[in-house]
Parts: C-alpha cells; structure tokens; sequence
C-alpha cells in the first residue's frame, strides 16, 4: 500500500531538539523550568499581548478562562455550535449550561445577529450568560467588530478559541488577543505542536498569575503544602515547553506553507462546477488557513457528495474528515438551547477538510491532485 498521506500531521524540524537537548542536560526535567518560561515569552511577543500560561491542553485553557470569569453551576455560557467538542467540555465541567449558537456563511463562525437574539432572549428569561465563547474555525477570523460590539455593549466577557487560529490576524491584530481571554492549542495537529498542550493568554497580569495558581494545583504560598482552593495539574512541562520553542521560530514559516496549501487547492479546484471554499471575506482577515475546508454540492457535481469523494481518497490511502458535526446534534449535548440557522447542518453535511500539513511534499500533493481529479472529474 502506498503511505498514508494524513491530514495535518506534526512538522517537526532541527530547532527543537536544541531545546529538548538543553532540558535534559540541565536536569530540567519537571513540569516548570526555562523553556516553560521562554515559551510564554515567545507567544507573547508573537501575539502582541502582555501575558501567557503554558498549559497541558486547550481544554484546560478553557476551564480556567471559565473559572477566573466565575462560571460556576447553573451559569449560562454563549458558545458556538460549529466546533469541536473540547470547547463545550469545560463549561459542563462546572455544572454550567452551553447555550449554543450557529454560524453564518462569510466565515463559518459565530453569527453576530444570532449572538444577539440569544443574548436578548436569555436576558429576558433573568439569566444574563456569564461568557461568550467564540471559536474561530478552521483559522479563520470570525466578525470580530460585530461581535466585539455586541460584548461591550451587553457586558459579556470575551474568551476566544483560537486554538485553530494562531497565526491568523484580524486587521493585523492578532488572533487570542481580542477578548478577556485568549485559547491556543499545540496539540498534534495543529499549526505548531508540543504534542500536546496550549495556552491561556491576556493582558490581565493578575488574571494570568491566578491562572497560573490554579494549574499547579493551587499550593498556597506556605513552607508545607497547603490548599485554600481548588486546584488543578494543568502546567506544561519543561521538556515540552522546548518543543514549543524550537516551533515558534518557524511559525511564520508553517503559516505560509499552510496559505500554499490553500492556494494549491484553489488552483485545482476552483474551475470545478460544485466545489466552493473557505475564504477571507475582505483584506481585514488574514487566515492561516490551517485547513484548507470545501463545500461539494452533489446538485452541480451529478451526484458526488462529501462522502463519496471522502471514501473514495481513503482507498487511494488519503486522510480527510468531514466539516465539524455540529455541537446541537451531538448526543450529549442536543438537549441543551440552541439557536439555529441551519448554517452549521448544512455545513457539515456537505463539506469536507483535504489534506494541509505544513509537510505535504511535492509527490503528496501530486497524488493527491491525481486522486480528486479522478473522482471529481468522474
């Protein structure tokens, strides 16, 4: 069988082995030390923000951006639909209740409208959400003015997930950077890896160190080990922290291999009736395009669906995966509020993720061209 061609596999290259290197030759074997904090360094001068936690997981991220927010049982939490299960998870950690809403067509993400309606409609029912958690998918900036706006104007706090999206901007500005609190993974596939882990970022000082706190299992300030809180082992270790490192020296190289990616599709791709893409809506979003997403419309293609031309790149040993399933049609959470368009569904019925590691080579994307030009083409 010919190798397997995956969807977005590590991309790992000779700067982080000098890091790993430096840990074990100082002993800095632990879950603290000098790449952790080297680590935080690097993202915050990348992101333009004043302070970073590197963590085990953006799940993790997540819970703490909740807990310093005050999000506790029977709280409601605004988040979006179209995503992947670990953003909801923490706010079922907490006894708290996801108030689901879809997405609109520009950019996949939160509908700003919809935002509102679901906001006025809860405010009505006397129980204000006590966060917004926005997703931007696929490293694509969601309408942040409008969203923002919205916010500000209800005085909601802002988390983002952009464990998708480090290295996308939104007029210039940075992704994660935007609301209360920041979310960046570095899980296995994502545009840089630790193997796994991520980040809470913002530009509260006291928030952050708070954070901090709570991941190393809240020990007091105490000569013996003492708790007054709750805490959790949520910290990076030093080892993976330098794997970080080495990948922050190259980020700027990953995103613009993913954008080739991108563009490699397109110019395949873009003369085939029934095949459209997520794209930028203007020169104000900057994606990183971390997966290249199409929508296959099995009206213009006589009868090729996403499923026909997923299955059919698996015989030829080609990893891809359906668009997201929706958050509201997923068993656990299907009984929870949700406010819909119809946008995610439809989304997810027809669209496909192809593969945009920063490390296909010329002869992977060659077969690839070859194998959905035969399908497309049959």
């Amino acid at each position: 069988m010919r190798k397997k061609i995956y969807l977005s596999s590590p991309h790992m290259g000779d700067k982080e082995q000098n890091f790993v290197q430096e840990a074990f030759n100082s002993n800095w074997i632990a879950p603290l030390g000098p790449n952790v904090d080297g680590f935080e360094v690097d993202l915050q001068s990348y992101l333009g923000i004043s302070n970073a936690s590197v963590l085990s997981s953006g799940t993790a991220a997540i819970h703490l951006a909740l807990i310093l927010l005050g999000v506790s049982r029977n709280d409601e939490v605004i988040c979006s639909t179209f995503t992947f299960s670990a953003t909801v998870n923490p706010i079922v950690y907490l006894g708290a209740s996801p108030i689901f809403v879809d997405s609109e067509l520009d950019t996949w993400n939160m509908d700003p409208e919809l935002l509102e309606v679901a906001i006025k409609e809860r405010i009505y029912n006397g129980k204000k959400p006590k966060a917004i958690l926005l997703v931007h998918l696929y490293g694509m900036p969601a309408k942040m003015k409008e969203i923002i706006g919205i916010s500000n104007k209800y005085e909601i706090p802002l988390i983002e997930d952009a464990a998708e999206a480090l290295g996308s901007s939104y007029h210039g500005k940075k992704l994660g950077t935007f609301g209360k609190f920041g979310i960046l993974s570095f899980n296995g596939n994502k545009i840089i890896t630790t193997s796994g882990g991520g980040a809470l970022v913002a530009n509260d000082k006291e928030a952050i160190d708070k954070s901090k706190f709570l991941a190393t299992q809240a020990r007091d300030n105490a000569p013996h080990y003492q708790h007054s809180h709750v805490g959790y082992n949520y910290r990076m270790s030093n080892v993976v922290a330098g794997i970080g490192r080495g990948q922050m020296i190259v980020i700027d190289e990953r995103v613009k291999q993913r954008r080739a990616n991108n563009c490699f599709y397109h110019e395949i791709l873009d003369e085939i009736r029934g095949i459209s893409f997520l794209k930028e809506p203007n020169n104000n979003y900057f994606s990183n395009y971390w997966l290249t997403t199409i929508i296959i419309d099995p009206k213009e293609t006589n009868g090729i669906d996403r499923e026909y031309v997923r299955l059919a790149l698996e015989k030829e040993n080609i990893e891809t995966r359906p668009l997201w399933k929706p958050m509201h049609l997923q068993p656990i959470f299907e009984n929870y509020p949700s406010y819909l368009s119809g946008v995610s569904e439809k989304l997810f019925k027809n669209g496909l993720c192809l593969p945009s590691g920063s490390n296909l080579s010329k002869e992977d994307k060659n077969r690839v061209k070859e194998a959905l030009l035969k399908i497309l083409n049959k």
